[in-house]
């Protein structure tokens, strides 16, 4: 239990994280990684890169700060990224090695107004954070390991078939090196593959959204090749069939909930992965619900998974498929195979989804996301059926730039 003086100064730093926050993590990283560069093997460096992840952390300390003396109130926070941490492989020995680093950021930015106390409160509010971190994952360790299927850190898994869905596209079917069982998972979860592409001095990790149902003796993710993606790029030129790549069991907090309501599923871009996955679970599980899946993407060029999804709605009659094309091909306008032409808007959305009783899926490009959350708070659907997930650190959509996961 904490203090109430340490809850009191703790607190009374918030306007300060509030204001300084980037500024401390980006501190934090440079120190963390000068010291460990072993470290760099875990966190994704386009992220660092973009700021995408100092700007997760810093949200990350200040919701601790604020709730420092309700804390259960950011369990949510805690489990969100948890599970990532759990899927990344970081253990309880990396916490020590966090709090220690990023004290002296908070010293380094925060200079003479790092008081003695201030500093020594944050040490014991670290901790008792660090705990509640520790304790979560620990559970997530021993549920990934021990499940029908399950498995502890990395296991190795063959591409087994390697598939060109569209320009940018490719899926990468993966079945265990071992031949054994592999662990089921729930439509929208995410594998993490680890690789070290020639030439990089670290390894890199990324999470792939699995894009088919579950129940399969394969693991099927569709990739989007990046234009300055190391992973991405990686996968899509040198990767081919047979090769192995070590990989972490299934993971994520964004999953469909089974339930009797009408779901709409929308997605942009190659967010229509975990969207694939819900609608194909939906029709293989519960046939009778029912299902509208909108997807925007650019053109047919570019529109991974068309053919499935396609066929899915014409062989069940409770789905219902739409595309819409931002800059359709002329050959797409001469083939007519969408529904609109520009993006999702709410006069269209609601000319198709007849009322806000359904529950709202969406992913896709930051943008995408955006838009369409606007879009569902002004045709005001309610909070709880409004579902979502960035790709990588999560951002918020109440603002204009990404900020959190």
């Amino acid at each position: 239990m904490l203090s109430e003086k340490t809850i009191e100064i703790v607190k009374s730093t918030v306007p300060v994280l509030e204001k300084y926050g980037k500024d401390i993590t980006t501190r934090f990283y440079q120190l963390m990684f000068s010291k460990h560069p072993e470290l760099l093997n875990i966190f994704n460096h386009a992220n660092q890169k973009q700021g995408r992840q100092q700007t997760a952390l810093a949200n990350t300390v200040y919701a601790a700060a604020a709730n420092i003396d309700n804390l259960g109130a950011i369990i949510p926070v805690v489990k969100q990224i948890g599970t990532k941490h759990r899927a990344l492989g970081v253990l309880p020995e990396h916490y020590p090695i966090v709090g220690e680093n990023l004290l002296a950021a908070i010293k380094d930015v925060l200079g003479d107004e790092a008081t003695d106390d201030i500093i020594n409160a944050w040490v014991e509010a670290y901790g008792v954070i660090a705990d509640a971190f520790i304790g979560i994952e620990q559970e997530m360790y021993s549920e990934a390991k021990e499940q029908q299927g399950g498995w502890e850190g990395f296991r190795n898994f063959v591409v087994v078939k390697k598939v060109k869905e569209s320009e940018v596209i490719t899926s990468f079917y993966l079945k265990p090196e071992d031949g054994g069982a592999i662990a089921s998972y729930q439509a929208g979860q995410y594998i993490t593959l680890k690789v070290k592409p020639k030439n990089n001095e670290c390894t890199s990790l990324r999470h792939y959204s699995l894009s088919d149902s579950p129940g399969k003796e394969y693991y099927r993710i569709s990739v989007k090749r990046e234009d300055k993606g190391v992973v991405s790029n990686y996968l899509h030129n040198v990767v081919q069939e047979g090769d192995i790549i070590p990989v972490s069991a299934p993971a994520g907090i964004f999953v469909l909930q089974e339930k009797d309501t009408p779901v709409v599923l929308l997605s942009g871009g190659v967010g229509l992965t975990p969207m694939v996955s819900m609608l194909k679970t939906i029709a293989e599980k519960q046939p009778e619900r029912e299902v509208t899946f909108i997807h925007g993407a650019l053109n047919s060029g570019v529109h991974a998974l068309k053919d499935e999804v396609s066929q899915l709605a014409r062989e069940n009659q409770n789905v219902t498929s739409y595309i819409a094309y931002s800059a359709p091909t002329e050959r797409d306008r001469e083939v007519g195979e969408y529904d609109k032409e520009g993006f999702v808007d709410l006069e269209w959305l609601q000319s198709i989804v007849k009322d806000t009783s359904a529950d709202f899926y969406f992913c896709g490009p930051v943008p995408f996301m955006k838009s369409i959350y606007h879009i569902l708070k002004e045709w005001e659907v309610a909070t709880e059926k409004i579902h979502y997930e960035f790709f990588g650190p999560a951002g918020t959509l109440e603002e204009e730039t990404v900020s959190a996961s």
